[in-house]
């Protein structure tokens, strides 16, 4: 009578869970890396489920000439360990088959790379600017900006923790009072830096993410294909708050995009926002200058 192992029989149903059909994996559209609505990120998702199925065959190819050179040439069978010391042959392959993989997924790699980071010929560029603990942004061809920080409402209710009803919010942590507005069908330069510390503006559906160090310039694009609301946050460890300091795009039709930086000019002219933006002003904090001797 065959005896097994209770850990190769828990291998053995993990190597068999691997071939079932992905739909019957509940919740996989969460555990699996965001679509996103631009190119680029369809570009990235297509690359990375191409490396996750190629894991896949791997895996299920070595573990299964595994688990049948053990059961073929078991013990009790009378199997005779070979005498063979080395095999030219099986050495070729072993080295001839990995490098053809990695050829293979480092050319569409490459390609989405470097698309990645060419940002000439951009219609609309953006300057965004980290700060503890809330974002500004800059648009240098309209000279509209604003900062962009955690919506009030949230920010009261996360300071009374769990003396208020969370489920009144839908995006709890998520919301902020001044979004970032761009338009749909429109290549986009996003400059990053930042004022105080690193910071790291992400947002996962665009397939953006960039790191802001003070006094360096980073720089990233996108072309956002669909309307909609696309939320992200600042992804490096930037003090007490860094977890309360969202990221929200709003993308709108080209259109309305106009229509909003007209409104935003026209509340830029009124005697109240020109006294406001003055008091900001003079309260930033001035750049530190290196004298030349």
């Amino acid at each position: 009578m065959i005896k097994f192992k209770p850990v190769a029989v828990v291998a053995l149903i993990g190597c068999l869970l691997t071939l079932l059909p992905m739909r019957l994996m509940a919740g996989w559209d969460e555990l699996n890396m965001t679509q996103g609505v631009t190119q680029v990120s369809q570009d990235v998702y297509e690359i990375h489920m191409m490396i996750f199925w190629v894991c896949c065959v791997i895996g299920v190819g070595v573990f299964g000439v595994m688990f049948y050179s053990i059961w073929r040439h078991r013990k009790s069978q009378g199997a005779v360990a070979a005498t063979f010391h080395e095999s030219t042959t099986v050495e070729i392959i072993w080295t001839a088959i990995p490098f053809a993989i990695l050829i293979g997924v480092a050319i569409p790699s490459a390609k989405t790379l470097i698309a990645m980071e060419d940002t000439s010929n951009a219609e609309l560029t953006i300057k965004v600017t980290g700060y503890q603990w809330k974002w500004h942004y800059e648009y240098l061809d309209s000279g509209v900006n604003f900062f962009s920080t955690l919506h009030h409402d949230h920010n009261a209710a996360r300071q009374l923790g769990a003396d208020v009803d969370l489920s009144q919010f839908e995006h709890y942590l998520k919301e902020v009072d001044n979004p970032l507005v761009v338009p749909v069908g429109v290549k986009i330069r996003f400059l990053h830096t930042a004022n105080d510390v690193i910071h790291s503006w992400w947002v996962s559906d665009l397939a953006l993410k960039k790191d802001a160090i003070p006094g360096f310039i980073n720089e990233n694009w996108t072309v956002i294909n669909e309307p909609g609301v696309y939320r992200g946050k600042c992804a490096e460890l930037c003090g007490r708050d860094h977890g309360f300091m969202p990221v929200v795009v709003r993308a709108v039709s080209q259109d309305d995009f106009a229509s909003w930086l007209q409104q935003q000019h026209a509340a830029t002219d009124s005697p109240k926002s020109r006294q406001a933006v003055s008091t900001t002003s003079s309260n930033d904090v001035q750049p530190q200058r290196t004298a030349v001797n």
